[in-house]
C-alpha cells in the first residue's frame, strides 16, 4: 500500500526544488571580430542559419551577425546599416545607442540573445559588442477561439505571442497593480513563461506557491502551457482538471480580477488559470451576458449533463439487468422486446456503442473539416440503423447512447468533458455488476474524490465542499450583477468587497 500511496500522492508542494543545470562561466569579448566570430560558429555548432554582413565603418572593421531565421533582414538593413553607413556627425556609440542598442561584454549572454532574435556587432579593437533586436514577428491574427464560441461578448482570443496576449490583458485592465512575472523554462527548449496577476487582490501566498512549483521545474522540454500544467497541478493521476484552460481574454481578465494567477506561454494560444474549482469548468463569459435568469437556467442545465453523461448509461445496464420494476409498466413490454434478442449482456451492448461514439468523434477531430461534418453524420447514422437492424443493439441503447453524448459535449470546458466521457466507463461496469448499489458506490466514490481533492490550496468541491452558502451566487446560478457585491473566497483574495454601490435602491424604488 506503501508504493501507491507515494505513487498517487503527487502533491507539489510537497516536493523539494530539483537541481539546476549549472550556469556556463563568462567569457568576455575578444578584440579581435574574427576571434568573437569564430567562438560564436563553434559554440553554435556551425550552424547554416548563422549569417554575417560586414559594415563599412570609416576607420573600423566591424561585423554583423545574425540568424536570418530569427531575425527580420529588411528591419537590420533598413534601421541599423543604412543610419550608420549614412552618418554625418557624433559617435557611432551614440547612434548604436540611438537605435535601443545594448552593450555586452559576456559572449555566452549574446549567443542566448543570438539565437532569440538579436543582431550583434562585432567592432575591431572593443572589448564589448552590441546588441539590438531585430526578432522577426509572423502571427496570426486575432480571432475567436474555435473551442470557446460565445453568443454574445467579446470575439477576441489569444495567439501563439506571448506579447500580444499580455497586451490582450492589459487592454482590459489599465491598471498599475497588474504585475507579469517572466521565466525562462525548459533545459533545452529556453521557452518563455510569464504569470499574470494583480498585486492588489491575488492572495501573497498563492503567488509565491505558484513561484515555486514553476522554479521547481527542470526538464529539457517545455514548448507550451499545457506542458507545465503536469508539473504543477497537485494531483496528476485525478481524472478531473485542476487548471482551468482557456484561449479568450475576457475569461482570464475576469478571473484576474477574483484574485486568481494566470499562467501565458510563448507558443501556445492557452493560458492557465489557477486556482478553480469544479463549478468555474461549467461557466461560460457569455453567461454575464445573458440576464441573471436565462444564465442561471443554462448553467443548470451544464452541471444536470454531469449527471446524465456519468450516470444514464450505467442507469439504463442496471435496469436492464437487474432492476426491471423500475420500468413503467406502459414502457415495459416495449423495452423487453428491444432487448430480448440482443445476444450479449447489455454492459457488452453499451460498451460497443460508447466506443463508436468515441472512435466517431475522434475521426471528425482529425480529419478536414467537410470530411470530418460528413463523417460524424452519416456513419452516425449509418452504423446507428444497421446495427439495430442486424439486432446487435436495442433501440433503447440507441436513444440513452446519444443522449450521454449530447451531455458531455454540453460542457464548456474541453478537458472536463473528456474527464466525464472516460468516467462513464468504470461507472458502467460497477452497474452490470451491482445494479444500483453500484451506481451509488461509484458515485460516491466520485463525490468523495472531489471533497479531497485540491488546487492550489482552493478545495476543489467549493462551495459545496467546505459548504458556503454566500459563494452560491455565482456558481449554479448567477444572481443579478449588483446582488455580486463580494468576490468569490475561493482564491482567498486579499479584498472581498468589489462593489460600493448597487442596485438595490433602484429595485426596491421600483
Amino acid at each position: 500500500m506503501g508504493f501507491f500511496k507515494t505513487m498517487f500522492n503527487n502533491n507539489r508542494r510537497k516536493s523539494k526544488p530539483m537541481s539546476k543545470k549549472s550556469a556556463l562561466s563568462p567569457q568576455p569579448v575578444f578584440p579581435t571580430v574574427q576571434e568573437n566570430i569564430q567562438y560564436l560558429k563553434d559554440a553554435l555548432f556551425h550552424t547554416d542559419d548563422l549569417a554575417r554582413e560586414t559594415v563599412s565603418i570609416p576607420g573600423h572593421t566591424s561585423e554583423f551577425l545574425f540568424m536570418y531565421t530569427m531575425c527580420d533582414q529588411s528591419k537590420i538593413r533598413e534601421e541599423i546599416i543604412k543610419p550608420i553607413l549614412q552618418r554625418r556627425d557624433g559617435d557611432l556609440e551614440e547612434i548604436l545607442i540611438a537605435m535601443r542598442a545594448d552593450k555586452h561584454g559576456d559572449l555566452e549572454k549574446v549567443i542566448d540573445l543570438l539565437v532569440n532574435g538579436y543582431a550583434v556587432l562585432f567592432i575591431e579593437g572593443m572589448e564589448e559588442c552590441f546588441v539590438i533586436e531585430v526578432r522577426s514577428s509572423h502571427v496570426r491574427s486575432i480571432t475567436e477561439p474555435n473551442n470557446e464560441k460565445v453568443v454574445e461578448g467579446s470575439h477576441e482570443g489569444f495567439v501563439e505571442n506571448v506579447l500580444i496576449n499580455l497586451q490582450l490583458v492589459r487592454k482590459h485592465i489599465e491598471n498599475r497593480n497588474l504585475v507579469v512575472k517572466r521565466y525562462k523554462l525548459g533545459n533545452e527548449t529556453k521557452s518563455e513563461v510569464v504569470i499574470v496577476y494583480l498585486q492588489n487582490l491575488a492572495n501573497p501566498k498563492l503567488i509565491e506557491e505558484v513561484d515555486q512549483r514553476i522554479r521547481n521545474i527542470d526538464a529539457d522540454n517545455i514548448t507550451s502551457s499545457e506542458f507545465i500544467e503536469e508539473y504543477i497541478e497537485d494531483k496528476s493521476f485525478s481524472p478531473f482538471p485542476q487548471l482551468l484552460h482557456t484561449e479568450r481574454p475576457d475569461r482570464v481578465v475576469a478571473n484576474l480580477l477574483e484574485g486568481r494567477v494566470a499562467l501565458l506561454a510563448e507558443g501556445s494560444p492557452t493560458a492557465l488559470i489557477m486556482p478553480v474549482t469544479f463549478f468555474a469548468f461549467y461557466q461560460s463569459p457569455d453567461d454575464y451576458s445573458f440576464r441573471s435568469l436565462q444564465a442561471s437556467f443554462i448553467r443548470f442545465i451544464r452541471v444536470f449533463s454531469f449527471i446524465i453523461a456519468i450516470g444514464l448509461p450505467a442507469y439504463y445496464i442496471a435496469v436492464v439487468s437487474f432492476h426491471y420494476e423500475v420500468i413503467p409498466q406502459d414502457l415495459l413490454m416495449p423495452v423487453k422486446s428491444s432487448v430480448e434478442h440482443i445476444p450479449y449482456p447489455p454492459i457488452l451492448e453499451a460498451l460497443f456503442m460508447e466506443l463508436t461514439i468515441e472512435l466517431l468523434r475522434e475521426a471528425g477531430i482529425r480529419l478536414p473539416g467537410p470530411v470530418g461534418q460528413t463523417i460524424g453524420i452519416v456513419g452516425g447514422l449509418v452504423i446507428g440503423d444497421s446495427v439495430v437492424k442486424v439486432g446487435m443493439v436495442s433501440n433503447a441503447m440507441i436513444i440513452v447512447v446519444a443522449l450521454t453524448a449530447i451531455a458531455s459535449f454540453v460542457v464548456p470546458s474541453h478537458e472536463m468533458s473528456a474527464s466525464v466521457r472516460m468516467l462513464r466507463f468504470p461507472v458502467m461496469v460497477a452497474a452490470s455488476l451491482f445494479g444500483f448499489f453500484g451506481i451509488v458506490y461509484s458515485l460516491m466514490i466520485i463525490v468523495i474524490h472531489l471533497c479531497k481533492l485540491e488546487s492550489f490550496g482552493t478545495p476543489y468541491f467549493s462551495p459545496a465542499a467546505p459548504f458556503r452558502w454566500k459563494d452560491w451566487k455565482d456558481t449554479i446560478i448567477r444572481l443579478p450583477q449588483w446582488m455580486l457585491k463580494q468576490r468569490s473566497n475561493d482564491p482567498a483574495p486579499q479584498r472581498l468587497d468589489q462593489q460600493r454601490s448597487s442596485g438595490e435602491e433602484q429595485q426596491k424604488d421600483g
